[in-house]
């Protein structure tokens, strides 16, 4: 048992040692290669700087009709170039008719333009090339489940028009109906001169008839995922007005590269003494916590990494939150340890007893906090959401490695070595 459990342990240390080693250095075996952590994390505005782009409304719109407008583009620009939130553009109205669009780590204005696809227009076209309905009457599209004719339930994406639409929609539809030929009924579905969809409407004699409710289906041999992505277009793709490319210019980073490499120094010699103060207070504990802190530090940086997650310094405030949280987690649990064993408890009772008396506090304090990081991430936009997510991975973390690789790693060592005296247990 001792040589299976001291396998065990050398596995893991040999794990974080590994993963340390190529956070720090990075590797390269052929075509498999990881950056090093710090180029890993891809930096927000502040910190690395990008582009700005400043769009107008090409429209005759005023007053009300065009603050709907621009606040409606506002919104699907978001949508378009920070899908999951993470990504971190600066989006504002200027005036009444200008958005300004502020993205990082872009240099090449017309990469940003790309991005954010200024001229894009959805439209809904007939096969003699009319303009059935436009992307500003498109209401919302989303992904439903129907039977189809053998019974089995496909997914299908769903239509929804304004009232303009509607109106439109029925005309058309009640006209193709009667067409004999498939390719006659079909209505294209037009995003950025690109067709995305091609549905045909079906014929009078299969019981088709014109679609009045403003509620369309569009059913074909598609999964979910295929049918989930041709709603995003839909949504992201209903661009109510024209965009023209007012102004573009390369921005520098509010922080500078320099003051992000001293910061990241500053955050290394901050763990470097946290470890310190946890082995001198703790001995063995102290030891493992160190290890644990390390094994978040990794899993943090890179699931960043994978994700997408821009660093900004809101972000770096989530981080040394989150941080905090395991470094108080940890006390917490040693703490009870250490009262445990000053009890007059064996070693593995007082592990044991420890971690499930402060499991209840740990946990507390975990997930009011991660409650907060899940509002801040819904109800925030740019730098608000950044804060967000990055606390919200921290805590994950915090909670895997404090409780969980820790208590593993205690019950490890214990069984290895079978030290008794409760004064390396920090007593």
């Amino acid at each position: 048992m001792k040589m299976k459990n001291t396998i065990i342990l050398l596995l893991i240390l040999a794990i974080i040692g590994g993963s340390t080693f190529v956070a720090m250095n990075g590797i390269e075996l052929g075509k498999f290669k990881i950056a090093r952590a710090k180029d890993a994390v891809d930096l927000g505005l502040d910190l690395a700087g990008g582009v700005y782009v400043v769009l107008e409304a090409d429209t005759d719109a005023k007053g009300a009709e065009l603050q709907k407008m621009m606040n409606q583009t506002k919104a699907i620009i978001d949508e378009r170039v920070n899908g999951l939130g993470i990504s971190e553009p600066n989006i504002s109205i200027e005036g009444t008719n200008r958005i300004r669009v502020e993205l990082a780590g872009i240099e090449d204005p017309q990469e940003a333009i790309d991005l954010i696809g200024k001229t894009a227009q959805l439209q809904f076209v007939e096969p003699n090339g009319d303009i059935v309905v436009t992307g500003k009457n498109v209401v919302n599209s989303g992904v439903a489940f129907q039977k189809d004719d053998m019974g089995i339930e496909r997914p299908v994406v769903t239509l929804e028009f304004d009232k303009e639409g509607t109106k439109n929609f029925a005309e058309a539809t009640g006209r193709l109906t009667l067409e004999e030929e498939q390719k006659d009924r079909i209505i294209f579905i037009v995003l950025d001169d690109q067709i995305i969809s091609y549905p045909a409407v079906e014929s009078h004699k299969k019981g088709g008839r014109a679609i009045d409710d403003g509620k369309a289906v569009i059913s074909g041999n598609f999964d979910v995922e295929e049918a989930e992505h041709l709603s995003t277009l839909i949504r992201a793709g209903a661009l109510p007005v024209d965009m023209i490319e007012h102004k573009t210019s390369v921005i520098g980073p509010t922080l500078g590269l320099d003051a992000f490499e001293r910061s990241v120094k500053a955050g290394g010699i901050a763990l470097i003494l946290i470890f310190v103060f946890m082995i001198a207070i703790y001995k063995l504990p102290g030891i493992i916590a160190s290890l644990g802190l390390i094994a978040y530090t990794l899993i943090v940086i890179y699931t960043m990494s994978i994700l997408g997650v821009k660093l900004t310094l809101p972000g770096i405030a989530g981080l040394i939150l989150s941080i905090g949280m395991a470094v108080d987690a940890n006390v917490l649990i040693f703490e009870r340890i250490r009262e445990e064993l000053l009890l007059g408890k064996t070693v593995r009772a007082s592990i044991n007893s420890g971690f499930n008396k402060a499991l209840t506090s740990v946990m507390d304090s975990n997930i009011t906090t991660l409650i907060a990081g899940v509002v801040l991430y819904y109800f925030g936009t740019g730098p608000i959401k950044g804060f967000g997510v990055t606390l919200i991975i921290g805590i994950i973390a915090s909670m895997i490695t404090s409780v969980l690789l820790s208590k593993w790693m205690f019950k490890l060592i214990v069984s290895i070595t079978d030290i008794k005296n409760i004064k390396v247990y920090g007593a």
